[in-house]
């Protein structure tokens, strides 16, 4: 047997007869107000976190500590931690080790070609909820084009989500009546430069924001 380390989910195709699949753990510390234990607890739970250890420091401040899965906090754990505590809290993290976990691929295709660029790697428990709400915000930021779009989640063979963008007829210079030549060169120059922000998948256009949606996606 040998050991791959993966830092593209893309090239897990790639690999034949993966006998298992590990993740980095990290131990988290977070040190809150009292009054915030519970919202931190539900937190942590959301995140695959297994607490460690639960301390009084003084008879109003507490430090948790929990083992959690790196990709649960790597995105926005510590926005949201903040944001749920009105700041209050303070985490930080060492890594601990790699440990065997139920990981699949998930998949984003446009038009049935897969997206590279936006495949995951992802706990089962999570791949279903992940993929639903990767293919709606994918539904939100890819504009319509000259051809209706399919946006289809899959992990192997198997469609898990699917949304449709609408084909667009669209003149730029539609609306742009008579001869005003000015007019024309900026609503065309305008729709150029917007060219310039897509990345061409097959003959999808996709914006870059796009891409950004897999990492902003919370996954539960």
């Amino acid at each position: 047997q040998s050991t791959v380390i993966l830092d593209n989910p893309a090239k897990l195709k790639e690999i034949r007869n993966v006998d298992h699949m590990k993740e980095p753990y990290v131990l988290g510390t977070v040190i809150t107000p009292e009054r915030y234990i519970g919202t931190i607890m539900s937190l942590a739970r959301d995140r695959r976190g297994i607490q460690v250890k639960m301390e009084y420091l003084n008879p109003n401040t507490v430090l948790l500590q929990y083992e959690l899965p790196f990709s649960e906090i790597v995105l926005d754990f510590y926005d949201q931690l903040k944001s749920s505590t009105q700041g209050y809290a303070s985490f930080d993290y060492e890594f601990v080790d790699f440990r065997t976990s139920k990981l699949v691929k998930l998949d984003i295709l446009l038009n049935g070609e897969v997206v590279d660029a936006l495949s995951l790697i992802i706990h089962t428990d999570k791949a279903y909820y992940q993929g639903r709400e990767l293919a709606k915000k994918l539904k939100e930021k890819i504009p319509q084009q000259m051809f209706e779009i399919a946006i289809q989640a899959a992990i192997g063979s198997k469609i898990i989500a699917r949304e449709s963008i609408k084909a667009l007829r669209k003149n730029v210079l539609a609306k742009c009546y008579g001869g005003d030549i000015t007019r024309k060169r900026k609503l065309l120059e305008k729709q150029k430069s917007g060219k310039k922000k897509m990345k061409l998948v097959g003959k999808v256009e996709v914006p870059q924001e796009a891409f950004l949606a897999v990492l902003r996606t919370d996954g539960k």
